[in-house]
């Protein structure tokens, strides 16, 4: 009678088990469609979409279509057909507010729309990415109290023909880091800036290993510019994820001159990152 009751006990148990792993597992799990926005592109036309907020990420499903972020502006995506007639495919963008956004592309040799804007606001075919990092107006905040603060980092500079490139500003807030740049253009002639990135590099490059570069792509850049006039200067904010440099890495900021040959490299350690100065 009592291994009859032990084992009512058990069967019991096992069957609530069973109930309360079923009833977990069917609302462990929620999906949500996300309609897509429809785009035409052309091979000898260019299409302009124009975000709410910086665009931080691109995919495109097909080489067949090109897509590139419009020089100077962190906001307006510019696609167009890579060839003729190509199958339909898709394109997902991320912005700074933390949305995703999908569009279906179809190849047209003559769309009726060439310049598609997105406001902020009833934004049905997008879905938030969650996060923990503030949100845009705050950053822009942050950013430009960064760009007006006083306090200066030292001795992370490069100069070449007349072209001073500095970082003279590391700040902290949260989950989030302000590097500021500072551009002087001593010459008579326009530096007209091709690319600015951050890369987290091996020290020395061994024959035997590859080479590891992770880059760090800003979540908002403050005070854009696409050139610096001669005999003036520039000031550039990048806001980007907190992060720290392992052992044995640095941090490479390139400068590239478009169709020059100005191009200048910051050396950045760990330990000026780790001194990065509060913005509260």
């Amino acid at each position: 009678m009592k291994k009859i009751s032990v084992v009512m006990v058990i069967g019991i148990f096992l069957l609530f088990t069973i109930f309360k792993t079923k009833a977990q597992t069917n609302t462990a799990w929620q999906t949500k469609a996300i309609e897509t926005y429809h785009v035409t592109v052309a091979f000898t036309k260019t299409t302009n979409i124009i975000f709410p907020y910086a665009i931080v990420s691109v995919d495109i499903g097909s080489r067949d279509v090109l897509a590139q972020k419009a020089k100077g502006v962190e906001n307006i995506l510019q696609i167009k057909a890579a060839k003729d007639s190509f199958p339909q495919t898709n394109i997902s963008i991320i912005t700074a507010d933390g949305k995703l956004t999908s569009f279906l592309v179809d190849y047209d040799n003559q769309p009726s729309v060439l310049n598609l804007a997105l406001t902020g606001v009833g934004r049905q075919n997008t879905i938030s990415i969650p996060s923990e990092n503030i949100n845009q107006e705050q950053m822009e905040h942050f950013a430009k109290m960064a760009a007006e603060s006083k306090a200066k980092t030292r001795g992370i500079k490069d100069k070449t023909f007349g072209i001073r490139f500095k970082l003279n500003g590391i700040f902290i807030h949260e989950d989030i880091m302000l590097l500021r740049f500072n551009i002087s253009n001593q010459t008579n002639i326009n530096y007209d800036i091709d690319q600015l990135r951050l890369y987290i590099r091996d020290q020395k490059k061994s024959k035997r290993t590859a080479t590891q570069e992770i880059e760090i792509l800003p979540v908002l850049v403050q005070d854009n510019t696409s050139k610096v006039a001669g005999q003036s200067d520039n000031t550039i904010l990048f806001v980007v994820p907190k992060f720290t440099i392992p052992d044995k890495k640095y941090l490479a900021v390139q400068l590239m001159e478009k169709s020059g040959g100005r191009h200048l490299e910051l050396h950045v350690k760990n330990k000026k990152i780790i001194k990065a100065l509060l913005i509260d």
